[in-house]
């Protein structure tokens, strides 16, 4: 069965697109509907942007929501999903791709989704970390531990590599702990703050009305989504996913998994970078992960 997966943030690059826009007549058509939509030319910071302009979270989440979808979309009959599933932000992709949602309203929700989220940030000084070699269990003992800040686990993105979410000193103190644990790396990333943790409660609320407003149909395959990485096809079931999904961790293990036990044996990456294929060939070395060809 064929699965395609959408990327979440951290995807983006310089120049991300411009071969899309440059020669496919859909693909220039749906990238100026999204600079009317969002009010400013977002193309111009996707193609010629710097690296600095590209990872604010209110151009990212969108730039690589267009990149995914639209590179998608124009496969044209090869794209023919038996099921999908999206990283984080990559669920709105996949979502649009199974036709759950509209390409517009995609875009509206994830822009929504991306102001409330830098809000959020702006709130707590807050962050994440990568912790590598250590057990999904382990990690989840050691956050435990931390009683008097906040550290969770986020995102279970392989085998031996998890990520942390949380405030400031509780990243910091958790950092030292999965060390001395026999984590063989415990790194601090380069983000905005602590996203699916409880510090993006506030981004929550204000998210859970835009999901409410917006119209989400039964998709044409099932969509696999973060917060328990089974197959939905229920627009209530859906929209109450996307919802917790804001403070929930990312099960993208499980997830993939679960979609290689339902019968997928080739996964395609649509949208920038190839993060997602290198992951599933740690969880599941035996499928095919490739991105568009």
């Amino acid at each position: 069965m064929k699965a395609f997966v959408f990327p979440g943030q951290g995807a983006q690059f310089s120049g991300m697109g411009k071969d899309l826009y440059e020669s496919s007549p859909l693909a220039k058509e749906l990238f100026e509907k999204a600079n009317d939509i969002l009010g400013y030319r977002i193309t111009d910071i996707m193609f010629e942007g710097s690296d600095e302009d590209l990872r604010q979270t209110k151009v990212t989440q969108p730039a690589v929501f267009l990149h995914s979808v639209i590179s998608a979309l124009c496969m044209g009959d090869a794209f023919q999903p038996e099921m999908t599933a999206g990283h984080s932000l990559g669920e709105f992709s996949a979502l649009v791709a199974a036709g759950a949602l509209s390409f517009e309203d995609g875009l509206k929700l994830v822009y929504a989704r991306a102001m409330a989220m830098q809000k959020a940030c702006e709130l707590q000084p807050s962050t994440m970390a990568a912790i590598i070699g250590l057990s999904d269990e382990k990690v989840e003992e050691v956050c435990a531990t931390i009683t008097d800040e906040i550290c969770v686990p986020a995102n279970y993105n392989c085998p031996g590599q998890l990520v942390i979410s949380g405030s400031m000193g509780g990243i910091e103190k958790g950092c030292e702990l999965m060390k001395a644990a026999g984590a063989k790396r415990a790194l601090p990333l380069k983000v905005g703050g602590a996203f699916h943790s409880p510090l993006m409660e506030p981004a929550k609320v204000e998210l859970e009305a835009a999901i409410n407003a917006t119209e989400i149909h039964t998709p044409k395959c099932p969509v696999y989504q973060n917060v328990d990485a089974l197959p939905h096809t229920d627009p209530a079931e859906i929209k109450k996913n996307l919802v917790a999904q804001l403070t929930a961790s990312v099960r993208w293990t499980q997830t993939v998994k679960n979609m290689v036990a339902d019968g997928a044996t080739d996964f395609t990456e649509c949208g920038p970078g190839a993060v997602l294929q290198g992951l599933i060939k740690k969880i599941e070395p035996g499928v095919s992960a490739h991105g568009i060809a």
